[in-house]
């Protein structure tokens, strides 16, 4: 018999018109639904939050969510019919689904465009203002720069050269905490920018450093760079004081890193450790809660979005905006098809004309890259319920009350400068868009979401707000607000007072769940590789490489190359180097999670000796970017991880919203013939939260070492390396030689090189003129791609962003990484040791101590001190120097085509 429920039981309907429900939990095929005075049956399963018709839809016809169109009829549907798109079907095939879904769509992502009457334009009145009364306990800075919720010590890389410098500085920094109790951190801000030549995002970068700077939460920043790179302090300052910014009133130091790594580390923490007593002294007072400027968010939401949490946050910014304080809404995709409800007041005809020139540009600039600002929505979002950018948007535009008038439509990063509501341009990137936030001035990030993110941000803190009771109590260690109460029968009058007085609570100093966690991402809007269309048909159209190795040209003169061998680990599948644990997090989200565990799987000693260390590989990729190439990209080179010869056991940990799951990388392995059964799987939103998840991937990987058999050694020589060469800058004759000499000894053996299309090793008559000669060889490798057949290859670089590289570079299977340094340095890898190598005399070089090998006197006996090195170093007698101080990192590139969204 057929399970009969009252209608509000199991579902909901965001407004009276719509024609379309909402399941609030899963209902089987043919329950029957009692629907005014009537009964439906549905025709298939539905998932909790996915959509069934209520009223008869005829072909062509709109359906409806919140009044607002999301899609045309294909065909006529009836009431209790499962509404679903061509889009998420094909999310869905790839979930382990145990019920049936409909085997066509039937309706499709068509909704009319919205056009502004101007001429019927009237400008909506402000709400009437309530009296100043209100107080919180913050830091009271200089007029232009109002009041901090927080006393932080922030600091910021210019570019992401420096990201590791200010990490390890940070870390180097966190006991003298103790002594001052006024000061709530001191943070690293670290980002992914500035690190190639020319980025067309250079205003918006400018524009968020100087706003991060002036940020209330900022007690005091020390801004870190190497001079000459494509962003510099020296631009930065020059930005601050041509736009106006209060940097005289923030204590703050510019500092240029010249010499060795370590020298650098103790000059900044003097600088720091002088600010401290001064920037202590700075204690809470009672302020008016005008200055609270709160930055709205949503993120891994889902069909609950737009009924619980969104409109909570639209209550409290309202109210908060009447008390003269000011809210930002963001994220300009997820807007799209909801402009009649943004627009619905608006301060004047000027703001809904930025507005939506605002949209237009954002969709001009995804089209550039083959992508449309309609692809937002990631695989949790569908599979949560929210079909398409329309739905998505419909719901997330309610963090707007429908009293709210929008006053204001920004840039990225604008600064807020006065109350009111705000719209400020970014991408739906959370992270991202967040950054953009933070640098317009927000002191107090609200952060809905129907999954479970567990998004924060380094200095503001961020409240969470999360859409239904069944998933707070899921994650209650993580999330700090239930909004799923308002589904449950608390007024929304009553919610938002309550929840209006815990914000001033957390204003006034309480820590928020995310701070008690401890863990903060940075991520400022991505550089976008097209400013326009012209190259896009190339692009869409690029030609694979082949896989195959490169020949290259014998040397018959050359004497025979030493004999090396080294003692390498004996596997089923081949010998490696190392055995490492590997946690890669598919997403930016799960990142600083994985690299909490890895730590503690590294302190409890899991599994030794026969795994070495665990690693997590933490990034910024997998949410809010655009599919297609990039996401080809960026899942081949994790699978390369993920098969690496070095990684003994690896574990996918999925935030559990994002749209690389891992349910789609699992799919992407068994396209590509790998064993997914291999690896361990764990979800920060399904397994319980941070904590649940943690104790399942210590119990994974503790039992996978259990059992293991002992590891068996194996003897080998140079047919068993497989190294990686890049250079940063010009490339001395006799280094290029020499190193070419070596690739002709391993590629010869029948061991693997391989060499980035972007190094200048093979722009050098030196190296390349002699392995190279005539061949006219492109690249052998995609970037990030395995090799297969062992020989000398050239991998595909996007970008000429060192880590970028490197991190291709080690998809493809290298163990050991040899760099010729020339201007300096650069961040290692975080786990395949990366030699750095330079010729100049020590005395020319002020890095001299952060190098492994500097190759100086005879170069005939180049080769061998570096065969000698890399046999220490490969058998983990020898730790590169920079990778034991800390300067390391890793991120993926976008291709040419990736963009944010």
């Amino acid at each position: 018999m057929n399970a009969m429920y009252a209608f509000d039981d199991v579902a909901r309907l965001p407004l009276p018109g719509d024609n379309c429900a909402i399941a609030i939990r899963r209902l089987d095929a043919g329950t029957v639904l009692e629907y005014e005075g009537e009964t439906m049956t549905l025709d298939y399963t539905v998932m909790e939050g996915h959509r069934f018709a209520v009223k008869p839809i005829a072909p062509g016809e709109a359906l409806l969510s919140w009044e607002l169109p999301f899609g045309e009829a294909l065909e006529a549907i009836r009431p209790g019919q499962y509404v679903i798109n061509e889009t998420v079907l094909e999310a869905l095939s790839v979930r382990q689904l145990t019920f049936a879904l409909p085997p066509a769509a039937n309706f499709a992502d068509r909704v009319p465009p919205y056009v502004l009457d101007e001429a019927g334009f009237r400008p909506a009145p402000a709400a009437p203002a309530y009296p100043d009364t209100r107080t919180f306990m913050g830091y009271r800075r200089s007029k232009s720069r109002g009041v901090g919720t927080r006393n932080h010590v922030v600091l910021l890389g210019t570019t992401s050269r420096t990201g590791s410098f200010v990490k390890q500085l940070a870390a180097r920094l966190q006991a003298d905490l103790k002594a001052y109790p006024h000061i709530d951190g001191i943070v690293p801000a670290a980002h992914t920018e500035g690190g190639t030549e020319n980025p067309n995002n250079l205003d918006v970068l400018l524009r968020t450093l100087a706003g991060f700077m002036v940020n209330p939460n900022v007690g005091a920043v020390l801004v870190v760079d190497y001079e000459r790179e494509p962003v510099t302090n020296a631009m930065v300052e020059q930005y601050l004081r041509e736009h106006h910014y209060p940097i005289g009133d923030v204590p703050h130091r510019f500092l240029s890193l010249r010499g060795g790594f370590e020298a650098n580390l103790a000059a900044g923490e003097a600088i720091v450790r002088g600010w401290l007593p001064a920037v202590n002294s700075t204690e809470r007072t009672p302020e008016s809660i005008r200055h609270l400027k709160i930055g709205l968010q949503c993120g891994g939401s889902d069909a609950f979005s737009g009924i619980s949490a969104n409109p909570l946050l639209g209550w409290i910014s309202e109210e908060l905006v009447r008390h003269g304080g000011a809210a930002s809404l963001a994220e300009t995709d997820e807007l799209i098809g909801a402009e009649p409800y943004v627009l619905a007041k608006a301060s004047s005809v000027e703001t809904a004309r930025k507005f939506l020139a605002l949209v237009d540009r954002f969709k001009e600039r995804a089209s550039w890259h083959g992508a449309s600002a309609e692809g937002n929505p990631s695989g949790g979002n569908m599979y949560r319920g929210l079909y398409n950018i329309y739905l998505k948007s419909i719901g997330a535009a309610r963090k707007k009350d429908p009293v709210t008038r929008l006053d204001y439509a920004t840039e990225y990063g604008e600064r807020m400068t006065e109350g009111g509501f705000y719209f400020m341009d970014s991408p739906g990137n959370d992270l991202e868009s967040i950054a953009g936030q933070v640098a317009a001035g927000c002191n107090l990030i609200f952060f809905t979401t129907g999954n479970g993110s567990i998004t924060n941000f380094p200095y503001v803190p961020t409240v969470k707000v999360v859409t239904t009771t069944t998933r707070y109590q899921l994650l209650a260690d993580d999330m700090d607000v239930n909004a799923g109460r308002y589904l449950e029968g608390t007024p929304m009058e009553e919610l938002g007072q309550e929840v209006f007085e815990h914000t001033i609570r957390i204003a006034s100093g309480q820590r928020s769940v995310g701070e008690q966690a401890g863990h903060a991402q940075v991520q400022i809007w991505r550089n976008w590789q097209q400013k326009d269309a012209s190259r896009l048909e190339a692009l869409l159209r690029p030609s694979a490489p082949a896989g195959e190795p490169i020949a290259i040209q014998a040397d018959a003169a050359a004497p025979a190359g030493p004999n090396v061998a080294f003692t390498f680990i004996r596997r089923p599948e081949g010998t490696a180097s190392d055995a490492i644990g590997l946690i890669v997090p598919t997403s930016l989200c799960a990142g600083q999670v994985a690299q909490m565990i890895a730590q503690r799987l590294n302190e409890a000693g899991v599994g030794r000796p026969g795994v070495t260390r665990y690693v997590a590989l933490a990034h910024t990729e997998g949410c809010g970017n655009s599919g297609g190439q990039a996401e080809e990209l960026y899942a081949r080179t994790m699978i390369g991880y993920m098969t690496h010869p070095m990684v003994r056991h690896c574990l996918l940990l999925e935030h559990g919203c994002e749209k690389t799951h891992n349910d789609f990388m699992r799919h992407r392995m068994e396209e590509t013939g790998v064993d997914a059964s291999r690896l361990g799987y764990a979800s920060i939103q399904l397994d319980g939260g941070i904590a649940s998840v943690t104790r399942k991937v210590e119990t994974w990987f503790a039992d996978r070492a259990a059992a293991d058999a002992p590891a068996a050694k194996a003897t080998v020589g140079l047919e068993g390396m497989r190294i990686g060469l890049m250079s940063d800058g010009p490339v001395a004759e006799e280094a290029g030689e020499q190193l070419a000499k070596l690739t002709r000894l391993i590629v010869g053996a029948g061991g693997v090189v391989v060499v980035p299309q972007n190094s200048g090793l093979l722009d050098s008559e030196a190296y390349g003129g002699r392995l190279l000669a005539g061949t006219g060889a492109g690249p052998s490798l995609a970037y990030g791609e395995r090799v297969r057949r062992n020989g000398f290859h050239v991998m595909e670089t996007p970008t000429e962003h060192w880590v970028e590289t490197a991190t291709g570079l080690g998809g493809t299977g290298v163990e050991l990484i040899l760099a010729l340094a020339g201007r300096r340095p650069m961040q290692t890898h975080p786990f395949i040791p990366m030699l750095q190598l330079a010729t100049e005399s020590a005395d020319s070089l002020p890095y001299a101590q952060d190098l492994d090998l500097l190759l100086d006197g005879n170069p005939e006996a180049w080769t061998a001190r570096i065969l000698e090195l890399s046999k220490r170093t490969l058998e983990r007698e020898f730790t590169p120097r920079l990778y034991r101080q800390g300067n390391v990192d890793f991120q993926f590139t976008r291709g040419f085509l990736g963009v944010s969204l």
